[in-house]
């Protein structure tokens, strides 16, 4: 055994080593019991690995072992993609990104056109969206967010890691002529600035389709 490294930090380490999929911290007590401190254990991996090979990361609040930044081009084989997303598909992910959750109608009317049934299920088939319940208006329409999958296929810890317009703008990623982008961060910060209103009662599923009620009321 490495010295200084107890058999609850090995354990921690086999057990997301040996993880398909990035675990939550009550994914990894189910496999090491409830007596470690896991968030210590869990720096102190990140630490321990930080100039390996792999590295210890966290998306949202899942941790994985991954390739580090700088090898990953050696891993990286070119590969025809069978379906790749389309413009509708990726603008209609970048407004789901940035403001959820939305409904089918919020979608349609920052896009200024319908949005094709299709479009939502390959995002769903992809693993980056996903159903987040209901609104509390009338018809309750379907309201989508995107996934733990969509952050770390993107390399994001959080929807806080989006890119802004300026950063999108300066890596020329940023169609003149598409006005959609721009257009949605604009209308997020005038949602974030509003003036008091009535409270709003949205319905959320979490990922094991538990409905949870929010609550938002504004200051």
């Amino acid at each position: 055994m490495p010295e200084g490294m107890d058999i609850g930090k090995r354990a921690v380490e086999a057990t997301l080593f040996a993880s398909e999929k990035p675990m939550t911290l009550a994914d990894i007590r189910a496999y090491v019991g409830d007596d470690l401190d896991l968030r210590r254990i869990l720096a102190e991996l990140q630490e321990d690995f930080q100039h390996r090979g792999i590295v210890l990361a966290r998306t949202g609040d899942r941790w994985h072992f991954q390739t580090a930044q700088d090898l990953s081009h050696l891993l990286r084989r070119e590969r025809a993609e069978l379906r790749k997303l389309s413009r509708a598909g990726m603008e209609t992910l970048a407004i789901i990104a940035y403001h959820e959750p939305v409904s089918r109608a919020e979608i349609e009317a920052i896009r200024g056109v319908q949005v094709a049934k299709g479009t939502l299920d390959v995002l769903m088939e992809t693993g980056w969206v996903r159903p987040a319940g209901r609104r509390e208006v009338p018809g309750r329409p379907l309201i989508y967010a995107t996934t733990a999958d969509f952050l770390t296929h993107f390399g994001l810890q959080s929807r806080r890691d989006l890119p802004g317009i300026d950063d999108l703008r300066a890596a020329g990623l940023l169609d003149p002529v598409d006005l959609a982008l721009e257009q949605l961060e604009l209308e997020a910060e005038a949602e974030a600035d509003s003036e008091a209103g009535e409270p709003v009662v949205e319905e959320f599923a979490d990922d094991d389709g538990v409905l949870l009620e929010n609550r938002n009321e504004s200051a």
